[in-house]
């Protein structure tokens, strides 16, 4: 069975090496003519029939050619909450990402790299056919698109990426960590390149998205981060899942305009990519509820404040633990803040959160009695209560014997059995401390 690479060929016209070997030594001068032709095309740019109206151009390097389409846009573009210029000050605070960096990124440190590849996998046989890269340079952010029209391809693309890497410093992605960069390094020793790649800091923009909102958010793909967060809302947009399927077409049937929507798709992200770190510079700035609005949903205030603080931003994540300490927030959210509370030794607001969680847990129709459980901690151990922790460990043992699923669930059986068992202790202790006042 012929593999990908004959089938592709066969597209393009290509001869398969048994059948080249078969045919006569081309001249010298044949040679000579193809050598120019290739460095006349190099000069013009000229990508043939299809690829001028979609801003494509032909580029040839020492390992061949593939075909590039770059933008350059100003400062000044908008895309959803964000202009571009934004990105001048809020990348300096990215500098979180990686503290031990010991600088923070200038505006023209950091690659912006997204994938388009012909299957979802890691494996050698997934092959990126698009690599879309943007970087700020002056009053511009560039956007440039690679594309290769056959496996041939692939070397010249991946040795412009080569060639760009040592100007930078920071990589952005999304999912890059996992997907995209691993993806690369792959194919470049695939392709006897990147030998010397050098260490770039990674800002995977998923890994904060999902901290923040994967409780609030139905999904925490860029698409519907960007859409649900940031304010951009694409028209007549091809979904990424649909670009492998579009590449194919192409190749079977060399229309470029069939890869229209991919190009489009692969520069939105490019663009999105940008307005994500601009989104969480300023949040690391302190400027939610100025530069965006500040959440209001009380999952997402907690869920930030608790990646502010993990990046160092103590007192904004306070901030934010404040606004959601006066919201009528729920249960889980304000047991989330106690718990939050407990182990920073804030005692005095845990102990108001969890007495609301209390309340709005017990009257759930599937109660829940953790805060139960916390504050009769606290009143043993901290406030040395132990008929007030007696109380709170009754009432937990009441709603767990409630729960409709108690005596089926082998998990609810063991806490109700460790309930029961905390009540006990509580009761002998009680007990012991009433004896003893009797005795006084």
């Amino acid at each position: 069975m012929s593999s990908l690479r004959d089938r592709m060929n066969r597209l393009r016209g290509v001869k398969p090496a048994e059948e080249q070997e078969a045919s006569p030594d081309r001249s010298e001068q044949e040679a000579a003519a193809e050598c120019l032709a290739a460095a006349h095309r190099c000069e013009e740019g000229d990508a043939g029939p299809g690829w001028a109206e979609l801003g494509v151009r032909l580029h040839v390097n020492e390992f061949g050619e593939c075909l590039e389409r770059r933008l350059r846009l100003p400062l000044t573009h908008r895309s959803g909450h964000h202009r571009l210029q934004e990105w001048t000050d809020a990348c300096a605070r990215l500098a979180a990402f990686h503290p031990e960096a010991g600088a923070a990124p200038l505006p023209g440190d950091v690659l912006f790299l997204d994938l388009e590849t012909t299957g979802l996998g890691g494996g050698t046989g997934n092959v990126p056919f698009m690599t879309g890269l943007g970087y700020f340079e002056a009053d511009r952010y560039v956007v440039r698109q690679f594309l290769i029209r056959h496996p041939a391809e692939e070397r010249a693309m991946l040795a412009e990426l080569e060639a760009l890497l040592p100007r930078f410093r920071w990589l952005a992605t999304y999912n890059g960590r996992s997907f995209d960069w691993p993806l690369v390094q792959t194919r470049l020793i695939l392709n006897g390149l990147g030998r010397s790649l050098p260490e770039l800091l990674h800002l995977d923009f998923l890994h904060p998205s999902r901290s923040i909102w994967k409780n609030t958010l139905a999904s925490c793909r860029l698409s519907h981060v960007e859409e649900e967060r940031l304010g951009i809302f694409r028209e007549d947009d091809v979904p990424g899942s649909m670009a492998p399927t579009l590449y194919f077409r192409y190749l079977a049937e060399e229309d470029p305009s069939v890869l229209e929507g991919v190009f489009r798709h692969n520069e939105q992200d490019m663009v999105t990519l940008a307005c994500l770190g601009i989104r969480f510079g300023r949040l690391l700035a302190g400027e939610a509820g100025a530069a965006f609005p500040m959440p209001d949903a009380g999952e997402e205030l907690l869920r930030t404040g608790l990646w502010l603080e993990r990046m160092g931003e103590a007192e904004e994540a306070e901030r934010l633990y404040g606004r959601l300490a006066r919201l009528g927030a729920s249960p889980d959210v304000l047991h989330g803040l106690a718990m939050r509370d407990k182990k920073a030794g804030n005692w005095e607001r845990a102990v108001v959160l969890w007495q609301r969680a209390a309340a709005g847990g017990a009257a759930r129709a599937v109660p829940d009695w953790r805060p139960h459980v916390e504050l009769a901690m606290y009143y043993e151990h901290k406030a040395k209560d132990s008929l007030a922790a007696l109380l709170l460990a009754e009432e937990a043992l009441g709603l767990a014997s409630a729960h409709p699923l108690q005596r089926r669930d082998s998990r609810r059986r063991a806490e109700l059995e460790e309930l029961r068992k905390r009540r006990d202790r509580l009761l002998r202790k009680a007990g012991a401390a009433s004896d003893r006042g009797a005795e006084a």
